[in-house]
């Protein structure tokens, strides 16, 4: 048995070892085809990452060629700016839309227009009422305003001045009853229908009141209206019955004695007369109403106290509108009667010539002046015939 035993073992051995060498091998064969399997699989997903990010980049640049750039960021948040003309100048138009009620109105429509109703620039109201035109060149121009809901609101004309602050007052929209139309028309078209208005008027029928608008929100007058209008009426008939019956009066009293008497003496006198009133009307309603822009008529107030309007009547005489429609000294009537009056010296008798007459004319003429706009604002209405439809009450 122990020699059995003894035999056995070594044959035990021998398959034992043979049996772990092939174990290990068994093991290391298992081993050797896992890690195999794991490096193709680690190959395999590089490849794959590799593959995505290129056609990632592919698609990135095609991308980036087909779509279009996107917009740069704005420094600063957007305005509601006001649109104003192309040629940039330094005045500046403000205003503040009002309804009927004196409240604001916000988000209304205004536009800028030329005479010839040529538009310039358009902007929005704010939430206070207000806009402004600014950086404009010196013109003139109008405001058409618009909101729904409103009747439109269109400004008279005036006139800029380089570095001018125009601000527009009583705006004032109307509740629209139905829808309107608005029809922006050259000034100087509205004031020819005015002024064609104007010369129908007469007091008593008879004598001329052309001078006078009843209408506050009057178009101005161009420099040929002007003149048109000092023609029209410093030349009508009745000029000549004026100046025949003043002439006469003169002769009977032996005023300016240097005449003499006669028909030679009426004839100085009328020819006197004659000359002291053309020329005082051309140089006041015509040349100096057009180098300073000023507006030659009295405008009819009607409303108000007694005191009111009898101030604005005399205050005529040394204060016109302009053509933008402010108030300013009358440079036209004072310089027109003491011009008017230094030319009278050319014809008047030696011994009442000088500057006594110059300023007796002058003073003559202005108190004239104020003298007329009295009966004109308390009695020439009623007396006038052929006053407009629609005049201010």
């Amino acid at each position: 048995m122990q020699l059995f035993v003894r035999n056995i073992a070594p044959v035990g051995s021998i398959l034992l070892r043979a049996a772990a060498r092939s174990l290990v091998r068994t093991t290391r064969l298992r081993t050797t085809v896992i890690l195999s399997y794991a490096a193709l699989l680690l190959l395999c997903a590089t490849t794959a990452r590799a593959h995505a990010q290129n056609q990632a980049a592919e698609f990135a640049a095609n991308t980036s060629k087909s779509l279009p750039d996107a917009p740069l960021p704005q420094s600063g948040p957007q305005s509601s700016s006001p649109q104003t003309p192309s040629a940039e100048g330094s005045a500046t138009v403000s205003g503040t839309v009002l309804d009927g009620s004196g409240a604001a109105i916000p988000g209304a429509q205004v536009s800028l227009t030329h005479r010839d109703g040529t538009q310039l620039g358009t902007l929005m109201s704010g939430g206070n009422g207000q806009f402004v035109f600014s950086r404009l060149p010196a013109g003139a121009y109008l405001v058409v305003v618009s909101s729904k809901g409103f009747a439109p609101f269109v400004s008279g004309e005036f006139t800029l001045s380089p570095q001018q602050v125009y601000t527009i007052r009583n705006i004032s929209l109307s509740v629209a009853s139905a829808s309107t139309e608005v029809t922006v028309r050259p000034t100087e078209v509205i004031a020819a229908e005015q002024i064609k208005a104007e010369e129908k008027q007469r007091l008593l029928g008879v004598v001329p009141n052309f001078y006078v608008s009843y209408a506050h929100d009057a178009a101005p007058l161009t420099t040929k209206q002007k003149f048109s209008l000092a023609t029209h009426d410093t030349l009508d008939w009745t000029s000549w019955i004026g100046i025949s019956l003043t002439a006469g009066i003169e002769q009977a009293n032996n005023s300016y004695a240097g005449y003499g008497q006669g028909a030679a003496g009426y004839g100085k006198r009328w020819a006197a007369q004659f000359g002291d009133g053309r020329t005082s009307d051309y140089l006041s309603h015509a040349v100096f109403a057009s180098l300073f822009h000023q507006d030659p008529r009295y405008f009819y107030q009607g409303t108000g106290t007694k005191k009111s309007r009898l101030y604005h009547a005399m205050s005529n005489a040394w204060i016109a509108r302009s053509d933008s429609g402010k108030d300013m000294p009358n440079y036209s009537y004072l310089l027109g009667a003491m011009v008017s009056g230094a030319i009278s010296n050319a014809y008047y008798p030696h011994a009442d010539r000088g500057a006594n007459l110059v300023f007796t004319n002058a003073f003559i003429g202005i108190a004239g002046r104020a003298g007329g706009n009295v009966i004109q604002e308390f009695l020439g209405k009623r007396l006038t015939r052929h006053v407009p439809a629609d005049p201010t009450p």
